[in-house]
């Protein structure tokens, strides 16, 4: 059975025999829903790369502590993905976020495409974006991941040009593209952006201003997915030939 894992702020000089102490939110949540008790052994990471294995020396109403038995340092994965995700209706912008951080993205951009149903604005847009951010951290938790992805804030189509421009590869998900995703290119560094649309589909102003960014148009098949699920599948075709999944 996997160890449940936690995320702590900073693991900066914590070594075999230190100890190591969790408080707040997270450590309410362990102690009082999940019923942490001494001598459990638990994971905690720092989000960073930098996780901790050890047993929980003691705990409180809203802290417990852990003896570290044993540090890890992973490097960031290569290639590191961005999936830009347009904004869809509903709670499927948090599905699309889950899944998409259980399958190792490394950054989420939401973007207020011109034919998203759903729009953030004002308190609605902080408050759509703080559920996105803790979907991706519970997810992570989850998932195990030692690297916590980054859920940038709104986007719009003219800021998805530096997001396209810094990208060793481009693509943007569109059923009339001329090139199938298993016929591109994929790096073996460097950075990968995923453009996926919205419901009503990407205008042809917004993809004539991705290509000029030096984003291509693919697609994936003949069905056609939903907005929350095609960037994880999109995200699964290229992962599967890199060194990651190898």
């Amino acid at each position: 059975m996997s160890l449940p894992v936690h995320l702590v702020e900073s693991l900066a000089g914590a070594t075999p025999g230190s100890l190591v102490e969790v408080t707040g939110d997270e450590a309410h949540h362990a102690v009082a829903v999940r019923r942490l008790r001494e001598g459990e052994q638990v994971v905690l990471t720092d989000g960073r790369g930098t996780s901790v294995t050890g047993s929980v020396a003691s705990t409180g109403k809203r802290v417990f502590a852990v003896s570290v038995g044993s540090v890890t340092h992973d490097d960031r994965p290569e290639p590191a993905i961005t999936v830009v995700q347009a904004l869809p209706k509903g709670d499927r912008g948090e599905l699309a976020v889950e899944v998409l951080t259980e399958v190792g993205v490394d950054r989420v951009v939401p973007w207020a495409a011109s034919r998203s149903v759903a729009v953030w604005k004002g308190e609605r847009a902080a408050k759509s974006h703080a559920k996105w951010q803790a979907t991706a951290r519970e997810a992570a938790k989850q998932s195990r991941r030692s690297w916590l992805p980054t859920v940038m804030p709104l986007a719009s189509t003219a800021d998805l040009a530096a997001i396209v421009a810094e990208a060793d590869l481009a693509v943007v998900l569109h059923e009339d593209g001329t090139d199938p995703l298993s016929a591109v290119v994929v790096p073996t560094t460097g950075r990968i952006v995923v453009v996926v649309g919205p419901e009503g589909g990407i205008s042809p102003e917004e993809l004539d201003a991705l290509a000029a960014a030096g984003a291509q148009a693919v697609r994936l098949g003949a069905e056609v997915l939903r907005t929350s699920t095609a960037g994880v599948v999109a995200v699964a075709a290229l992962l599967s030939r890199t060194d990651r999944w190898a």
